[in-house]
């Protein structure tokens, strides 16, 4: 890692913290534990993220509470269609990521590192209580990559299950399952989103990551801990869209997270240094849905297109079609209070049962 020895934070501030999950090695260095990069680092210098610290041999966290983004939102949004839908989550995020993504939405708080971090002090205390205040039903840790602000991110998981709130997070998958172990208490469900199906060649080139491997384990992980999960994709259309990456993909989800898993295509716009490319044409998504399904999913849905068909769930049982959406919104709810299908009698797999008439969970 570079030494960024031009900068120095100053350690007084309240969102500066001692970060977990690291050791010291030789010469002052320590190496961090929390992501799968494990950086080494120097006495002086950054992870990759550019929001974690050495100074004197201790490492440290610079965003611990020091908040880029703070809003309620539909949880469909993250996206997640199949827990608690319906429902509002307070949502957060930090500078920094573990990511360098060439094509990231975000990218003005994600790609902020070193001395380009902001942010506005909120304890967790102050942010739980905000969060009730706008009637949040959970809480969501998203926008930049979670994984960095792992510190606050767990001082508020506890504090929010103390106070009856779920909890979510939109995370690359790139957290250790020493990290996961620790959180996965706290943790409802969490949106994992790949890009480029998964493709090494398309992670390195485009994305900063050497090997995207790691994602898979930390799944597995999830999945064993009791998390409820969903799966993204962003299509990126000439370097990310591989028919063959996408079937191997959903065969994978298959085989180790089961067939119910939601799985959701998203539709790319051009963002950041990556404008060159149009956005995903509807008809790739459609046919890569069409392989997605075909590997044995049962509900695949396309994103970033508002008023598609794939917005919408159907029955796997009989292809009946059980909630009806538009964009972030539930237009029509067709199943009964225990998630089944009104025409077959089939269990559908959502947390949650919704009631149209009150407009409240029950």
């Amino acid at each position: 890692m570079s030494s960024g020895k031009q900068w120095k934070p100053d350690l007084s501030k309240p969102w500066v913290r001692e970060a977990k999950y690291w050791v010291k090695v030789d010469n002052g260095k320590v190496r961090c534990l929390l992501c799968y990069k494990r950086c080494p680092i120097s006495d002086g210098g950054f992870g990759a993220c550019g929001v974690r610290y050495n100074s004197g041999g201790k490492l440290y966290t610079l965003v611990y509470g020091l908040l880029t983004a703070a809003n309620l939102d539909p949880i469909e949004k993250k996206p997640l269609m199949h827990f608690r839908p319906g429902t509002h989550v307070f949502s957060i995020s930090t500078a920094g990521c573990n990511f360098m993504c060439m094509f990231c939405q975000n990218w003005t708080i994600s790609q902020s590192r070193r001395h380009e971090i902001f942010g506005e002090y909120i304890p967790p205390e102050r942010l739980v209580e905000i969060a009730k205040t706008d009637r949040a039903d959970g809480m969501s840790y998203t926008y930049n990559e979670p994984t960095i602000f792992y510190e606050y991110m767990l001082d508020v998981a506890k504090l929010a299950k103390r106070e009856g709130l779920f909890n979510t997070m939109v995370t690359n998958g790139y957290m250790t399952t020493e990290a996961i172990d620790e959180l996965a208490p706290y943790l409802d469900a969490a949106t994992v989103d790949f890009k480029g199906g998964g493709n090494k060649d398309f992670y390195r080139k485009y994305m900063g990551v050497h090997d995207p491997t790691p994602i898979f384990d930390t799944l597995v992980e999830m999945k064993r801990k009791g998390v409820f999960l969903e799966i993204t994709n962003l299509v990126v259309p000439k370097y990310g869209d591989s028919v063959e990456d996408i079937s191997k993909l959903a065969r994978w989800v298959v085989e180790n997270l089961g067939p119910e898993t939601p799985f959701h295509l998203l539709r790319f716009y051009p963002h950041f240094k990556l404008t060159d490319v149009p956005p995903t044409p509807v008809e790739l998504l459609e046919k890569l849905a069409k392989v997605a399904k075909g590997e044995g999913l049962h509900y695949v849905y396309i994103g970033n297109v508002p008023g598609h068909p794939l917005e919408h769930t159907y029955c796997p049982n009989c292809g009946s079609l059980v909630v009806r959406r538009f964009g972030f919104d539930i237009i029509e709810w067709r199943l009964d209070t225990n998630n089944r299908c009104p025409k077959c009698g089939f269990k559908l797999n959502i947390v949650g049962s919704y009631s149209k008439r009150a407009g409240l969970f029950i």
